[in-house]
């Protein structure tokens, strides 16, 4: 982009992505809770005060009240604003990395924060809940199609891409109940819920079976070296469960990103073309 276009597009879309990280914190509170995320507006979770336009500004606000309630003076945690930032700058690295191709820009803008606002459920609750990864099952098919279309002009193009999205959900939720059943029977307990192979789905929706594979390869990999490492520093016990979803979730996003890249160097080191 000409940095003129830059100066005016990044505020906007860091904006944006800030906003969207607000409205993530909301869900992420409300939906383990029971609680309807429309209704009612933001407030103070400690005296339920409703929070003012100024107050509700994505990171500024939190800032302006110094981490506090305007009307209790009870501490705010400092979740919310990371959230909103971390989305923000999310939002700007996919805007960078696919600004040629605005459908995918778009498309994983919606995912990331599908997979963002998972993660911060599973780490509170344990839990991948049913409607966001069934909603997000959904969109990921819808994607497809977009994606498919913007790419091939064509209906039949947007089926086979819709084909590979219905593959990779169907190989996600077989895969991950395999590894589950398994697991279960290797460790005497169990070691996976339902959940991650929902989320799995999800995933292998949005990116195909072979970024699933990349996704799920990396989510273990990166899952076994933090439980590892936990385990021997005494911060978590042999049996003790560990939210699998954050880990999945960041596999799928370096696929997202990355996968294609990752796939070709897996390519080369192992089957080099001779």
């Amino acid at each position: 982009m000409e940095p003129i276009i830059t100066a005016v597009v990044v505020p906007i879309v860091f904006a944006l992505g800030a906003s969207i990280g607000s409205f993530l914190n909301v869900v992420a509170y409300r939906i383990p809770a029971g609680l309807s995320i429309l209704s009612p507006p933001s407030r103070c979770p400690k005296c339920f005060h409703k929070l003012r336009k100024h107050e509700n500004v994505p990171v500024f606000g939190w800032i302006w009240l110094g981490g506090r309630c305007a009307h209790c003076r009870s501490p705010i945690s400092p979740r919310y604003p990371i959230v909103e930032a971390s989305t923000g700058l999310l939002f700007l690295l996919i805007l960078f990395m696919f600004v040629q191709t605005p459908t995918l820009m778009v498309g994983y803008w919606a995912f990331f924060s599908w997979l963002l606002v998972l993660s911060l459920i599973d780490s509170d609750t344990m839990t991948l809940p049913n409607p966001l990864t069934q909603s997000g099952l959904v969109a990921g098919l819808v994607f497809q199609i977009a994606n498919g279309f913007a790419i091939t002009s064509s209906l039949s193009g947007a089926a086979g891409y819709l084909m590979k999205g219905i593959a990779g959900a169907v190989i996600g939720i077989w895969l991950f109940d395999i590894i589950s059943i398994v697991a279960s029977i290797f460790f005497g307990q169990t070691a996976m819920g339902a959940g991650d192979a929902k989320l799995a789905a999800t995933i292998g929706a949005w990116l195909g079976w072979k970024y699933l594979l990349v996704a799920s390869f990396l989510a273990c990999g990166v899952g076994a070296f933090v439980g590892g490492g936990a385990i021997a520093l005494g911060l978590l016990s042999r049996r003790q469960p560990m939210p699998f979803g954050p880990f999945l979730a960041l596999g799928a996003a370096i696929s997202a990103i990355w996968g294609e890249a990752l796939l070709s160097t897996y390519l080369q080191l192992f089957f080099p073309v001779t």
